[in-house]
C-alpha cells in the first residue's frame, strides 16, 4: 500500500477541499487499472479480443473512447504477447489517450509532440493521422529517445520525425510552423501518484514551482512554433494550480492566444479561475481537469489554445548545416535500383513504392510516406522507417519494419509459420525445415505479416529485430 506524503494531502485539501482529499487518499489505495489502445489499423475487434484470450487475458471496451480497452485478466502478460511485441496495440492509461483526442491532429496537418518520449501520445497522434502527414516528436533526453523511436518502430509509423532539442528552444527551428502542437509537460505528477509512488517521497511546493518555470517556457516555444490560427494542447499528469491554471493564466496575458472550448470523451471538471486570491481569466472554465475516481484511471489537465496573432521572430535562428540529408524518390538514380529490385523480388506494385520517399543513411535506407513535408532534416535523429540495407554485393535486404508496411501488397516469396515455429522465429534463431526455394522471405502467421527470414539449405534464419527479441515473449496457450 502507498503511504501518501502528509504534504500532498494538505495541498489538496487546501485546493480542493476536504472531500476532495479523502477521494484522493482512497484512490491512490486503490488498485492500478491497466488499459490498452488498440492500432487504428486492427480492424476486427472481436478477433483481437478473442486472440488475447488465448493467452488468458480478458478486455472490454471503454466506452466512447475509440479504440480503448480495459483488461480486466491478465494484466501481468499484457505486455509479452506477439500482439503487443508486433505493434498491434499499445498499453497506456485512459487518460493518457485524451489529449490527442483534444487536439484532433489530421494528415493534412503539420504536427508536433513537443514533449515526446515513451511515444505513447506520439504512436496516437500518428494513428489519428492514419500514417501519413507530418508529425514532429520531439525529446531532449537521449536515454528517453531510444524509447521513443523503439515505439514508432514496433507501431510501424512512417510519417514521425524524431529530433533531440530541449524544447523550450525548438521555437528557434520552426517559428510559427505548425497547425497543432501537442505539450504534454514534465509535471510533479500528483495524477499519477497510483502508479508512481515514489513521487511521494520528493513532492513539495518547491519542486511545483521548479516544475510551473519549465511548463511555461515550454508552452511559450509551442505557442511561438505553431502557426497564427494553429492549436496548441497544453496537458499535464497532476493536480496543481501553479502547473496548470498558472500556466494558461500567465500566457493568456503574456501572447497571442485564445482558450477554446474542447469537448473530451470521459467525464471532467471546468479548470478553476480563482485561487489563494488570485483570479484567473474567466475564459479557464474552458480548461478540463479529469479526476481519477470519475474515470478510474489517472488523474490530467488540458487547455486546448488557439494561436490569434503573430510572434516575435528568433533573433538566433537554429539550422542545420548538413546539406548531405535529402529525401528522394522511389524514381531517383540514388535508390531506384534497390526498391525495383524489392518490388520485382516480393511482386510489389510499382505504384506502391511511390507512394514512398526515400533517404540513404550509410549502408540503410529509410522512408517515410510521401507527403511528409518538412526542413531542417539535418537536424534529425531519425526520419520515418528502416526500409532495407545494402549489403557488400550492393543488393538490398528488406528489414521488418518494411516488410510490415509493406505488407498488404507482397505477392510473392511468402512463408507462412505454423504454431510450433513462432517462437523460434521470434527468437531470432532458425527453424530446421526445408523450403521450395532459398532467398529472403516475408513471414506471415495468422495472415499477418511478423518480418522477414532467409530460406537457406540449413532451414529458415529468423531476420526479426533484437529490438524486439529483448522483450520477453509468450505464447498462446
Amino acid at each position: 500500500m502507498i503511504d501518501i506524503s502528509s504534504k500532498i494531502i494538505d495541498y489538496l485539501r487546501d485546493l480542493f477541499g476536504d472531500e476532495f482529499a479523502e477521494k484522493y487518499f482512497e484512490y491512490v489505495k486503490s488498485d492500478f487499472q491497466v488499459y490498452l489502445r488498440l492500432s487504428t489499423f486492427i480492424e476486427d475487434h472481436t478477433l483481437f479480443e478473442n486472440r488475447l484470450k488465448e493467452y488468458g487475458i480478458v478486455v472490454e471496451k471503454v466506452k466512447g473512447v475509440p479504440n480503448a480497452y480495459k483488461v480486466l485478466e491478465g494484466q501481468d502478460i499484457i505486455g509479452k504477447t506477439t500482439e503487443h511485441a508486433l505493434g498491434h496495440y499499445y498499453i497506456q492509461s485512459l487518460s493518457s489517450m485524451i489529449p490527442p483526442f483534444a487536439l484532433l491532429p489530421t494528415s493534412e496537418d503539420k504536427t508536433l509532440d513537443l514533449c515526446a518520449a515513451p511515444g505513447s501520445k506520439t504512436t496516437q497522434l500518428a494513428e489519428m493521422m492514419n500514417n501519413e502527414g507530418t508529425l514532429i516528436a520531439n525529446e531532449p533526453s537521449n536515454k528517453r529517445i531510444r524509447s521513443l523511436v523503439h515505439n514508432v518502430d514496433r507501431q510501424n509509423l512512417v510519417n514521425v520525425g524524431v529530433l533531440r532539442f530541449r524544447g523550450e528552444t525548438l521555437s528557434k527551428v520552426y517559428h510559427e510552423y505548425f497547425d497543432k502542437v501537442l505539450v504534454d509537460a514534465p509535471c510533479s505528477g500528483l495524477g499519477i501518484v497510483q502508479k508512481k509512488g515514489e513521487i511521494n517521497n520528493w513532492w513539495n511546493t518547491d519542486e511545483v514551482a521548479r516544475m510551473s518555470d519549465l511548463q511555461f517556457r515550454l508552452l511559450i516555444s509551442a505557442i511561438k512554433s505553431a502557426k497564427v490560427g494553429g492549436e496548441i494542447l497544453y496537458s499535464t499528469c497532476t493536480m496543481t494550480c501553479e502547473e496548470n491554471e498558472f500556466i494558461i493564466d500567465r500566457v493568456l496575458k503574456k501572447y497571442p492566444v485564445e482558450l477554446v472550448d474542447v469537448e473530451l470523451p470521459v467525464p471532467s471538471h471546468d479548470g478553476l479561475t480563482e485561487y489563494a486570491g488570485f483570479e484567473f481569466s474567466p475564459t479557464l472554465k474552458k480548461a478540463r481537469r479529469i479526476v481519477p475516481w470519475d474515470i478510474n484511471s489517472e488523474g490530467f489537465f488540458i487547455a486546448k489554445l488557439r494561436k490569434t496573432g503573430p510572434t516575435e521572430k528568433p533573433q538566433n535562428r537554429i539550422t542545420s548545416d548538413d546539406p548531405t540529408v535529402r529525401f528522394v524518390s522511389a524514381e531517383s538514380k540514388k535508390v531506384k535500383k534497390y526498391v525495383k529490385d524489392l518490388s520485382e523480388y516480393f511482386d510489389i506494385d510499382w505504384a506502391i513504392m511511390n507512394k514512398f520517399k526515400f533517404y540513404h543513411k550509410n549502408r540503410d535506407i529509410y522512408f517515410l510516406n510521401k507527403d511528409w513535408e518538412i526542413d531542417q532534416l539535418g537536424l534529425y535523429e531519425r526520419l520515418g522507417l528502416k526500409f532495407g540495407k545494402v549489403d557488400k554485393n550492393d543488393y538490398i535486404i528488406l528489414h521488418t519494419h518494411g516488410a510490415r508496411v509493406l505488407s498488404d501488397h507482397i505477392r510473392k516469396n511468402i512463408i507462412d509459420l505454423e504454431d510450433e515455429d513462432l517462437s523460434f522465429y521470434m527468437q531470432g534463431g532458425t527453424i530446421k525445415k526445408e523450403y521450395d526455394s532459398t532467398g529472403q522471405k516475408v513471414v506471415r502467421y495468422n495472415g499477418k505479416v511478423m518480418g522477414v527470414a532467409v530460406s537457406t539449405k540449413e532451414g529458415l534464419k529468423s531476420q526479426f529485430p533484437r529490438s524486439l527479441r529483448a522483450q520477453e515473449i509468450i505464447f498462446p496457450k
